[in-house]
């Protein structure tokens, strides 16, 4: 007996709220977490974290309009689930690297990024993107709000929000 399985991915217009569901411990049963219902209830990229393993985390951004400038001593991914983002770099100057190599996670650059103009990315839905360390990035989306789910560790800029986006029962 062939069972067919079908992949239900999101929007941030049609989403199932999260809920625990019996997986029987085969791969094909996860689910993603829903990111969607995340950025539905955030400010434009407030990195709100909804996964963690020690201090890896993931995090959810509403990509609406123009981020800030941030950069971080170690890479990061991010993942566009749903709309267009254009990430554009800056490779740092010395003076504007995090100074402090052993930090975890994005902090903001401060001022406009100094350095070399790397270029930028536009990523679609289902797209990843490499945020390199000692980089400034910066999303910008037009039109409607996206989702960007972002691989990174735990920083001053990690929001927690664990009784809002979790179930209670």
């Amino acid at each position: 007996m062939t069972v067919a399985y079908q992949t239900r991915f999101g929007s941030l217009k049609h989403y199932e709220k999260g809920h625990v569901e019996p997986i029987d411990d085969d791969v094909r049963h996860y689910a993603f977490s829903n990111c969607f219902e995340i950025a539905s209830i955030s400010r434009p990229y407030e990195k709100v974290v909804f996964g963690q393993n020690q201090i890896y985390v993931l995090e959810t951004l509403r990509a609406e309009g123009t981020s800030p400038w941030y950069s971080c001593a170690h890479d990061e991914f991010a993942l566009v689930m749903d709309g267009d983002v254009e990430v554009h770099l800056v490779q740092l100057d010395a003076s504007q690297t995090v100074a402090d190599k052993e930090k975890n996670g994005a902090v903001l650059v401060k001022g406009e990024p100094q350095g070399r103009k790397m270029g930028w990315m536009k990523l679609s839905r289902g797209h990843q993107g490499l945020l390199p360390k000692n980089t400034a990035y910066q999303f910008r989306s037009a039109g409607d709000p996206g989702v960007i789910v972002l691989q990174s560790c735990k920083g001053e800029l990690s929001v927690e929000k664990w009784a809002e986006i979790c179930q209670a029962h």
